[in-house]
């Protein structure tokens, strides 16, 4: 089989690596990929936005089977585009990506179907969001509509912060058209649980669960980042709390999306909150997380490929998907100034040893050499038996990689230690 990648960060990577897996893989091609998914997919320089060209090159190359990874290709419609030329793909066709799309539209959806969710309002007007803020609680979060590169969320915690996000978002346009329309939205406050799941409209799987962290620097502190490590499962997220997901979101979200003709298929992220009044939904996702993907991919034990096309045919339900009892780590090394101003040209060294749990981000290919061309670099996963020990892995082949300018946390997973040792 020829198969197809869309996208080309570690969440791509990690995705390809599974694939590879399946005997029946004969070629993958990664538009575009980057320097380090060079060495186990075929690199093509061609956006992922591009859709035209996606299209052209999937034809011309025979593609049996894509995989369109990132939001936005997802919501512009790379599904739809590649469907109708006959090739089948994992991920939801653009009616049903607009679950990630428009927070607007999801925070309605939950509302009119009663699933678990912070109180909202919504504006299109810069003065009225600016009155409601003179006497909203306080702290709240501000939310731009549409896609923003996973910065569009800002917690403020004092009126005036509330305002100047609002004015940031709607009258600077920092984050363009997505911020003509803002949600206003309940602080919650409580664990929070990454939870991926697979689904074929009808059926939907859960993923083993994860724990994020989203601040750049050690203890939760510094500017919010794409993600700066991971760990699975969530010692948060027992079986009594998957329970109540399952029966009050998960399911009740797939056939929500369904009675409004936007059947989801593909890969349907919950970002949880656990309150105090149980588990709500604080954004979805349309596509695999990053880097939530490069800790649940490593502990799947069924065949990627076949659990896609299940997605992609409607046979979920006659799909075995198990997961592996083992506990992961993924610490990711940053060029230095992330996520703001950082600069980027060093070189990579990565021990052969430690190649197959490095999922590679932001690097390029420079004279022969492997280097830095973004603000997430890598990310270095270990799979144990216990967190402690995955942990201990994790840093321990982080230590063995080199470049110029590098720098991650060194406290991921402490909160689920500390959360494990309490039960």
């Amino acid at each position: 089989m020829k198969i197809l990648v869309v996208g080309g960060g570690g969440r791509e990577h990690a995705i390809i690596k599974k694939i590879k897996e399946n005997k029946s893989v004969e070629q993958i091609y990664a538009l575009p990929g980057n320097g380090g998914i060079a060495k186990d997919a075929t690199c093509v320089d061609i956006g992922a936005k591009d859709i035209p060209a996606i299209v052209a090159f999937a034809k011309e190359k025979q593609i049996d089977y894509a995989v369109v990874a990132p939001d936005d290709p997802l919501v512009l419609g790379c599904v739809d585009a590649l469907e109708e030329i006959g090739i089948p793909c994992f991920g939801p066709r653009a009616s049903a990506a607009i679950i990630e799309g428009s927070k607007v539209f999801s925070k309605n959806l939950m509302k009119k179907y009663g699933i678990p969710t912070a109180e909202y309002e919504v504006f299109s007007n810069l003065e009225d969001a600016l009155e409601y803020l003179n006497s909203a609680p306080i702290p709240t979060v501000i939310k731009a509509d549409g896609l923003a590169l996973g910065k569009g969320v800002i917690i403020a915690m004092t009126r005036e912060e509330a305002k100047e996000a609002v004015r940031s978002m709607m009258e600077d346009k920092i984050f363009g058209e997505s911020g003509s329309n803002v949600v206003i939205e309940e602080f919650l406050t409580g664990p929070e649980v990454s939870v991926l799941s697979f689904t074929d409209g009808k059926t939907v799987i859960p993923m083993i669960s994860s724990q994020d962290h989203k601040r750049a620097h050690d203890g939760d502190t510094g500017l919010n980042t794409g993600g700066m490590g991971t760990v699975a499962p969530n010692p948060y997220y027992t079986a009594d709390v998957e329970k109540i997901c399952m029966e009050k979101i998960f399911i009740p979200t797939i056939r929500a999306m369904e009675a409004e003709g936007r059947t989801f298929k593909g890969c349907l992220y919950f970002g949880l909150m656990l309150t105090e009044n149980g588990p709500k939904v604080i954004e979805y996702n349309c596509r695999f997380g990053d880097p939530e993907t490069q800790v649940v991919l490593p502990l799947l034990e069924s065949d990627l490929l076949t659990v896609m096309q299940a997605t992609t045919n409607g046979t979920l339900d006659k799909c075995e998907v198990k997961f592996a009892k083992s506990n992961t780590c993924c610490v990711i090394m940053a060029s230095n100034g992330y996520p703001s101003h950082y600069e980027k040209g060093y070189e990579i060294t990565i021990p052969d040893d430690v190649l197959p749990n490095v999922y590679v981000a932001g690097a390029a290919i420079k004279d022969g050499a492997l280097v830095t061309s973004g603000g997430r670099v890598l990310g270095v996963t270990a799979k144990k038996d216990t967190l402690g020990e995955a942990i201990c892995e994790a840093y321990r082949l982080v230590e063995k990689i080199k470049f110029d300018n590098a720098f991650y946390r060194h406290d991921i997973g402490k909160r689920a230690l500390m959360a494990k040792e309490t039960d």
